[in-house]
């Protein structure tokens, strides 16, 4: 019996023994990358780092801001013909010519996917007028996002003649957390392949993602990659899993796409399902034998880091009063959700029972109705 109950026991030490290696093993995540981070979209709320502070080159992410200051700028389908000398640029290219004719949501193609340099001078010069003032624009719009350790030299991304262009990773990551506020930015940087109409004169031709992360990897939806001799392989993503939304980014990293896969495995782990509903809400009713309806808001499921339900907090906003009749379901408000003030979702209000109109014989209807509002406002 001692002997059974020995083995028992040594069989437990090494099955918690076992357990305990594999989450250390998690945990640290040994990744290649020299500055990296992954924050969850809705709260900001960083689930992994390493060296996330420190300023680095961040090569064609760049891109990032200057599609986003492109997509903000307006008049996205508007037709022009590019700047001659801003094409002239050395790197990757969507391949612009001289009088080629195109528009802004084209030149964000040509940014996002095949990461055309020319494409980001030239959105450089249609946005600002020259590529100096646009490059003031990013650096402007960089501290109105508060990324306090970033700033631009170019808008592509090239760094061989400078040393003063660089962002850290988690300055990167709160940049892509507002350009994938913007709907034109997300919908073109998740796309595979576009095929897009411009040239001199335009024709229809193909553009393809360099982003391989979108073809090899279930639930990513973009961002952007880059490299320069100066900078490495850096590489922005996003992904989906289960109602919840992180960002990943990687700078100077020579094993980027497994990282990236590496750090969504251990991520997504941190997060968690909540329900958040409203139950106890009242609307005032005019019109009807009682002066108050109860009402409701569906539950709403949000993915969250770990404990960070807590924070989340709710403001219900309904009319002052409705009408009888009032029927089942009728929508009275919203409620909204918030977490550090910033909305992460919303929720219709609705009436629980139907309510009847009551009619009077000692008073008109516009009387009637006069004075029930009447006692409402003065009570």
């Amino acid at each position: 019996m001692k002997k059974l109950m020995c083995l028992f026991l040594a069989a437990l030490i090494c099955c918690f023994a076992f357990d305990a290696d594999i989450t250390a093993s998690a945990e640290s995540c040994d990744i290649s990358a020299k500055g990296a981070v992954v924050i969850e979209l809705k709260t900001g709320k960083v689930l992994y780092e390493k060296n996330s502070g420190e300023k680095l080159p961040m090569a064609s992410t760049t891109k990032i801001m200057s599609a986003l200051l492109t997509a903000e700028s307006g008049g996205l389908d508007e037709r022009f013909t590019v700047d001659s000398d801003a094409i002239k640029v050395e790197g990757s290219s969507m391949g612009l010519q001289e009088g080629d004719i195109v528009s802004k949501r084209i030149l964000m193609y040509g940014m996002l996917l095949p990461s055309g340099n020319d494409a980001a001078n030239a959105a450089a010069v249609a946005v600002s007028g020259s590529v100096q003032k646009f490059v003031q624009l990013m650096n402007d719009k960089a501290k109105q996002l508060g990324l306090r350790n970033t700033h631009f030299v170019t808008p592509s991304g090239l760094d061989d003649d400078t040393d003063e262009h660089y962002s850290t990773a988690y300055d990167m990551a709160i940049l892509t957390r507002a350009a994938l506020d913007n709907g034109v930015f997300r919908e073109i940087c998740g796309c595979q392949r576009a095929k897009l109409c411009y040239g001199a004169p335009p024709y229809d031709r193909w553009l393809v993602n360099t982003n391989k992360l979108l073809t090899s990897l279930d639930g990513v939806i973009g961002v952007k990659t880059g490299f320069t001799d100066k900078a490495g392989r850096c590489l922005v993503s996003a992904c989906e899993r289960n109602g919840a939304t992180l960002i990943c980014v990687t700078l100077n990293d020579r094993n980027d796409w497994a990282d990236h896969k590496a750090l969504y495995d251990l991520c997504f782990g941190k997060c968690e399902s909540y329900s958040f509903g409203q139950e106890d809400i009242n609307v005032n009713v005019v019109g009807a034998s009682c002066e108050q309806v109860g009402c409701y808001s569906p539950d709403v499921k949000l993915s969250l880091p770990i404990g960070e339900n807590d924070s989340v907090t709710s403001v219900i906003a309904v009319k002052p009063f409705v009408y009888a009749p009032v029927v089942q379901k009728q929508q009275v408000g919203t409620v909204r959700y918030y977490y550090n003030g910033r909305q992460i979702a919303s929720s219709p209000v609705f009436t629980k029972l139907s309510v009847d109109s009551e009619s009077s014989q000692s008073v008109g209807a516009a009387e009637y109705y006069f004075e029930k509002i009447k006692a409402f406002i003065t009570r």
